[in-house]
């Protein structure tokens, strides 16, 4: 056996011991399974919490969506739940008040994304250019609204807005004639709901912009102003494409707040007059707690909205992607 060991190429010399160098793929391996398994344990908690607090709970809202279940046990041989396919959804569609709430959620997303973020965008410009005094006292009061209790602010905007108000008395000293019908008038109700949303998350956007605008180096707009670039073409050509992707983070923040919108107009108007005011997360509470609950149609009125959401969203970026580019 000895001669046959040698024959086979071990060679003169040669102990039959295996050298260390050929240990090394077996460690590596034996160190990338560890690596493995310590980057589960350490994701596993995080993915958990994920799938209980998100996942489970969306999953299960897009099943209670397909049955008749209106309260109670769910598996109960009383009432027991049934399976309905699309119905809901098919009630939801032809429901009046759906295209209502459908309508004032789009206002409030063409508020949000063209009144909000320009809005925020030009008082960020323009304190951090410093074309005006007092920069920290504006920036202060512009961002207070933000940090107020949605529902404050509600009721306060629901008073100076009311017939007993003060633009009530400002307008009957311009017009004596003048009845304030705000609320009162579907055609009109809204007005008040878009001026205060407008007035109270400018703040966000402006905060977002004037923290971006601080990272554009100030060096790089002189060198446009001395290159002949006015204030304008210094904004379109050097400011503007920095922020692009800002711009577009903005935009999402902003359609997926207008959809989310609840305890502001809940507090002004509560969907009134006549649910002319609601919009889509109103008509989902009051399909699923205000008289007799319909939770199937309340959670097809929940997924609707995360649809759509994703849809805004998705057209969003493919309006960014042929603009071109985002921030580098």
């Amino acid at each position: 056996m000895k001669a046959s060991a040698a024959g086979v190429g071990l060679g003169p010399g040669a102990t039959g011991v295996v050298s260390p160098g050929s240990m090394k793929p077996t460690k590596v391996s034996g160190a990338k399974h560890e690596e493995r398994w310590a980057y589960a344990l350490l994701v596993m908690p995080a993915v958990l919490v994920y799938w209980a607090v998100m996942a489970f709970p969306a999953f299960f809202s897009v099943g209670l969506s397909l049955t008749n279940y209106n309260g109670g046990p769910l598996w109960s041989s009383m009432n027991p739940v049934k399976f309905i396919g699309l119905s809901n959804y098919i009630k939801m569609l032809r429901d009046p008040f759906f295209s209502v709430s459908l309508k004032n959620n789009m206002l409030i997303i063409l508020v949000s994304v063209f009144g909000q973020i320009p809005l925020g965008f030009i008082l960020a410009y323009v304190l951090s250019r410093r074309l005006v005094g007092l920069r920290d006292f504006f920036q202060s009061m512009i961002y207070v609204p933000t940090v107020i209790s949605t529902i404050v602010v509600g009721i306060l905007w629901q008073s100076i807005f009311s017939p007993y108000g003060p633009i009530t008395e400002i307008m009957q000293q311009l017009n004596p004639m003048w009845e304030n019908t705000l609320f009162i008038n579907p055609r009109t109700a809204m007005i008040p709901v878009l001026i205060v949303i407008l007035w109270m998350y400018t703040g966000t956007y402006l905060i977002i912009f004037l923290a971006n605008l601080q990272k554009i180096d100030p060096e790089v707009i002189e060198a446009a102003k001395i290159d002949g670039a006015t204030e304008w073409q210094a904004l379109r050509y050097v400011i503007l494409p920095a922020l692009s992707g800002v711009v577009v983070t903005s935009a999402i923040l902003a359609i997926s707040g207008s959809l989310q919108s609840f305890s502001l107009i809940f507090a002004m108007t509560a969907g009134n007059p006549a649910r002319r005011t609601s919009v889509l997360s109103l008509y989902m509470y009051d399909a699923a707690f205000r008289g007799a609950p319909d939770y199937g149609l309340a959670n097809a009125i929940s997924t609707f909205i995360v649809a759509l959401s994703l849809v805004l969203i998705a057209l969003l970026k493919f309006v960014e992607n042929r603009a071109g580019g985002r921030e580098e």
